[in-house]
């Protein structure tokens, strides 16, 4: 953030308790302004806590490659700090088919190594030289990015709640919040700015307030099972972070063992009345594809639930001011925490008479376009 912002004797609200939202009230309390911070439930118990913790800054495009650079740094920054530790696991994604998604993956590592990230392709020989535990003879296109990581979402949540409160900031858990216009109030206190970064809740807050956005939430899977490290006496590295774009499933290590999703339902969920449990068909789906592709495994799985992601039309997010005061930051398409670092200051810098990033302005769209949704992580 530009330390020549000076938010002094400004009051602004965050409206959602997430990743994001707890950053960018950190960021904001720290540049002087009084931040009052409302969350329905618990900081971090919603799609944070639910989230992978996967952290990679291999992406292709400039915007999202500039933002994903400045989340690794900053997670990186604060490594150590309470329970909070990013641990380096380098990230890989496959596919077992020729065609477009192949040809999308040799693309996108020319594109992230034209922004000077640390990524190259691997043929099958050698992603089964590199990660032993990963069988990858039916891999025809491969690639690594060594500077990611995996981290606890939840630690992160509570470092970041901690140092806002450090910071001055307010923190009301267990209070909705209702938006209203001309000025920005919530709760029928009036601010200089409200930030809105409620998570799936995010349309229907501004809805309230007679403000229209194209968000959907969706819903999708995650599971924790055992680990590989019994696996096979000659796997020389552990695990890594991987995507098989083929198949549209992920899995990391994890200090249960192995964490593992997707299960990505393309149809536009209910936040207050979704199914938070893992379907059985995900669960068979998902061990199943891991019994495959890791060399001798045998799943036993410990837990496995759903969260929300929010899809936008154009699958990026809607980050800035939206109307006079009322600023926009959600639509993360299952990328939130992985950028909470950078989203949640370039916000907080907005809010601050910054620029904030153009490339998401909300105000792009009317808020009533038609649209699918998509799952983040597809290659194309």
């Amino acid at each position: 953030m530009d330390d020549t912002l000076d938010g002094t004797g400004r009051r602004v609200a965050v409206v959602g308790g997430g990743a994001v939202g707890l950053t960018a009230a950190r960021d904001l309390a720290a540049h002087g302004t009084a931040v009052t911070l409302y969350e329905r439930d618990e900081v971090g118990g919603a799609s944070t806590g639910r989230a992978a913790g996967i952290l990679y800054d291999a992406y292709a495009e400039d915007v999202d490659a500039r933002v994903g650079e400045r989340a690794i740094e900053r997670f990186r920054s604060i490594s150590g700090d309470s329970e909070f530790t990013f641990e380096p696991s380098p990230y890989v994604w496959f596919v077992t088919e020729s065609g477009a998604k192949a040809d999308a993956i040799r693309e996108q590592v020319a594109g992230m190594q034209r922004h000077g990230r640390d990524v190259e392709r691997l043929t099958g020989e050698e992603l089964a030289a590199e990660f032993p535990a990963v069988r990858a003879d039916d891999v025809v296109e491969a690639a690594v990015a060594w500077d990611a990581g995996v981290a606890d979402t939840g630690a992160y949540a509570d470092l970041m709640a901690a140092n806002a409160a450090n910071e001055g900031v307010d923190v009301r858990e267990d209070t909705s919040a209702s938006v209203t216009l001309d000025p920005p109030c919530v709760n029928g206190t009036a601010y200089d700015a409200v930030v809105v970064a409620a998570g799936a809740h995010t349309k229907r807050v501004l809805a309230d307030a007679g403000l229209s956005v194209p968000l959907k939430p969706y819903r999708v899977q995650a599971l924790t099972a055992n680990g590989v490290d019994s696996v096979s006496s000659d796997t020389t590295r552990p695990m890594p972070t991987f995507y098989d774009a083929t198949e549209g499933y992920y899995a990391r290590p994890h200090p249960e063992g192995l964490l593992a999703g997707d299960g990505t339902e393309p149809v536009e969920a209910d936040p207050e009345a979704y199914d938070r449990a893992g379907d059985e068909w995900f669960v068979a789906d998902t061990t199943g594809r891991l019994e495959d592709r890791l060399r001798g495994y045998d799943a036993d799985v410990n837990r496995a639930w759903a969260g929300l992601c929010v899809a936008t039309p154009d699958r990026d997010p809607l980050l800035g001011e939206l109307a006079d005061g009322v600023f926009v930051a959600a639509g993360w398409q299952g990328h939130g925490f992985m950028r909470a670092p950078a989203t949640g200051e370039a916000i907080a810098e907005q809010v601050l008479g910054g620029e904030g990033i153009p490339a998401f302005d909300p105000t792009r769209f009317d808020g009533d376009e038609a649209f699918d949704v998509v799952e983040g992580m597809v290659v194309d």
